[in-house]
């Protein structure tokens, strides 16, 4: 069996067996939908995914819907949003990444978006440190694109994918409610 495919399914199994194990405070969860929910609270969560050797890793924390009105209500429309909850959602690239024609080095990085009913704006920034968007500066944006979210299956969850589509292409996607939206990313 070649090195790649061992690590990538060592990889998936702890995932799986970690995604189970529970929801402590300290443990991190890589889906938040899989677990028995029985806290009010936001899950710390990850999603990554391996390119070759390296990878992308996105931390965040996953509110659940509860019967909330979420888009215009929970999250307005035309407001700089974390994209989770508490602390601002990171995203760390091993690798020089390309997003909306614009490389971006190596490095961990801020992801907010600003909702909008037709359309997105995906925001990469580089104050990963940031709690919610109070700190926010729009100066500290390294790329901006505008995205159309899309209708999706019912995600109680708010849940971060990182999606490896081959020929040096992927995506970092986002769900909640019956909401997705997708950050095409190239190598």
């Amino acid at each position: 069996m070649p090195r790649s495919v061992f690590t990538t399914l060592l990889v998936l199994l702890s995932v799986v067996t970690f995604a189970q194990s529970g929801n402590n405070a300290n443990e991190v969860c890589y889906n938040p939908n899989l677990l028995k929910d029985t806290t009010k609270k936001s899950i710390k969560s990850t999603a990554f995914a391996l390119f070759n050797k390296d990878s992308i890793t996105v931390n965040y924390h996953s509110p659940g819907v509860r019967k909330r009105i979420i888009w215009g209500g929970l999250v307005p429309f035309g407001e700089v949003w974390v994209t989770g909850a508490h602390d601002a959602t990171t995203i760390k690239f091993d690798l020089p990444i390309t997003v909306g024609g614009k490389t971006i080095p190596a490095g961990k990085y801020a992801f907010f978006t600003i909702p909008g009913k037709a359309e997105w704006t995906l925001i990469i920034n580089r104050q990963w440190q940031q709690h919610l968007a109070t700190e926010y500066d729009e100066k500290e944006d390294v790329v901006r694109v505008k995205v159309k979210p899309r209708k999706n299956a019912h995600t109680e969850r708010l849940q971060y994918f990182v999606n490896n589509t081959g020929s040096r292409k992927g995506s970092v996607a986002v769900a909640w409610e019956t909401v997705l939206v997708e950050l095409p990313i190239a190598f």
